[in-house]
């Protein structure tokens, strides 16, 4: 073999290896684009920077470096496209001149073929072994400023992929173009799913713990309007009532925080706590009859809007376990506590005084029914035979709020159509009634449907002066009683 046929082959030896040692790089940078986030370029210029140890050349050579990558992840699909072309193509040279090499020897065409797939599959397994992906996804910042040159010259040099990661980019996102953190965070959202789905496959990793992981991934994606409590189901009092109200409704209810309003909802006071009134009343018993306005609290208030995520992270640090929710008016819409955000990941929470809701109405008595707060109003009247004309509620839990006019607690009660209807128990975290007692009422007793009483005579509302300042004295009445 002649000297120049020996150099040609080393040559080609040295080239096969450099482009194994290219494809690799570019697998390491294809896997690390993705991971690289310019907050954590920002805060490594700002430590180059400050840094006394190193002259001002080998700063501003670390900041042009760094610069390059914070282009590169300017358009993170073009530079992937870029890394992707270039180690497939080093993988297709490589067996390209092995063979170029083994032909110099007059081999024969078999030998030839068979020597360059034999040399792809060996750098297939050496990219298995080495796992250059894995590495540029566990050390992103250190790969591209490691081969931000390289990467560079290979974006270059591949325009065409910049086409393809704008297409790559709109399939991804479905719908309008997103910012380069809104990408990120997309894909990392997308991988952490993906990696939670493949341990459960495994069946090496507890179901519960599963779904929580999923549930803080999906925390983003829910809205504070989604787990608040609708000002509809609050529980509120008016900043005129004593603290003793106060602590009787916070017995009732089984709530230590209530809202304070004024003339309305939306004319919110504050934040009444129980353990303020307990500490102002405890060892002064005068101090009963002070107005509940005088202990409320500044309330947190939170846009319906905000994700559920950063709305435990300002609750966790501001130390408020509850929120006020306002809608695009400014309008109160609902109240949403820390336990709501919590309930997103762990599921229900419930403690020893929570009761177990009952699905189906149960007898307690000739002509007495506990039934499920969500009882529909059909299957009262097909139990005691009575016809309730009411078209905008559809539950009996309704038609009892639409009575007493407010949210019911345990003890309220109210008559109609010849039936008492008692709320008699709660359930849940949030105390909601959930059972009501339903039986016949007593003869003279008054409705508060405006019908004719069991004994002929008429409702005592018609006669007043006032019927909603009747009917209010009335329902005050059935609550003193319970």
């Amino acid at each position: 073999m002649d000297p120049m046929t020996v150099a040609l082959v080393i040559l080609l030896v040295v080239v096969a290896l450099a482009l194994v040692g290219l494809s690799l790089a570019m697998a390491a940078a294809e896997g690390a684009v993705s991971r690289v986030t310019r907050a954590s370029l920002n805060n490594l210029i700002f430590d180059v920077q400050t840094d006394t140890q190193t002259s001002q050349f080998i700063h501003m050579k670390k900041i042009d470096r760094i610069h390059k990558v914070q282009r590169l992840i300017a358009d993170r699909f073009a530079t992937s496209g870029s890394c992707a072309f270039f180690r497939i193509a080093c993988n297709v040279l490589d067996g390209v001149f092995v063979s170029s090499i083994v032909s110099l020897f007059e081999a024969p065409l078999w030998a030839e073929l068979t020597s360059g797939f034999v040399f792809a599959v060996v750098v297939a397994v050496i990219s298995v072994l080495v796992r250059p992906r894995a590495t540029g996804a566990s050390k992103p910042v250190d790969i591209m400023l490691r081969h931000a040159t390289l990467v560079t010259v290979a974006v270059a040099l591949t325009p065409f992929a910049r086409a393809g990661g704008r297409q790559s980019s709109k399939r991804r996102q479905g719908g309008p173009s997103l910012s380069d953190d809104e990408e990120l965070e997309k894909i990392q959202l997308e991988q952490g799913r993906s990696m939670i789905d493949r341990l459960v496959e495994s069946n090496g990793f507890d179901p519960e713990v599963s779904e929580m992981m999923r549930n803080v991934l999906t925390l983003s994606e829910t809205l504070t309007r989604e787990i608040m409590v609708p000002r509809t189901d609050m529980i509120c009092i008016e900043r005129d009532d004593s603290l003793e109200d106060l602590l009787k409704l916070c017995t009732r209810s089984g709530f230590s925080r209530i809202p304070v309003v004024g003339a309305s909802v939306d004319d919110l006071v504050g934040i009444a706590y129980l353990k303020d009134a307990v500490r102002a009343t405890a060892f002064n018993l005068a101090a009963k009859d002070r107005t509940v306005d005088t202990i409320c609290r500044e309330p947190m208030l939170v846009p319906e809007s905000k994700p559920v995520d950063d709305l435990f992270h300002v609750m966790q640090r501001t130390r408020q376990h509850v929120a006020m929710v306002v809608d695009e008016y400014g309008g109160i819409a609902g109240l949403v506590t820390i336990e709501d955000a919590i309930e997103q990941i762990v599921g229900e929470l419930e403690d020893e005084h929570d009761h177990t809701q009952h699905t189906a109405p149960v007898q307690d008595g000739e002509h007495v029914w506990r039934m499920p707060a969500r009882t529909p109003i059909a299957d009262l009247e097909e139990l005691f035979e009575v016809d309730i004309d009411e078209d905008d509620v559809d539950t009996v839990y309704g038609l009892l709020t639409k009575l007493l006019g407010q949210v019911p607690l345990v003890g309220m009660s109210a008559v109609t159509r010849g039936l008492r209807l008692t709320a008699v128990d709660s359930a849940g975290r949030r105390k909601k009634v959930s059972t009501i007692l339903v039986e016949p009422a007593h003869p003279g007793e008054r409705h508060d449907d405006g019908t004719k009483r069991p004994d002929g005579g008429t409702d005592a509302t018609h006669g007043a002066d006032d019927p909603e300042q009747s009917r209010h004295e009335h329902i005050t009445h059935q609550q003193e009683q319970a």
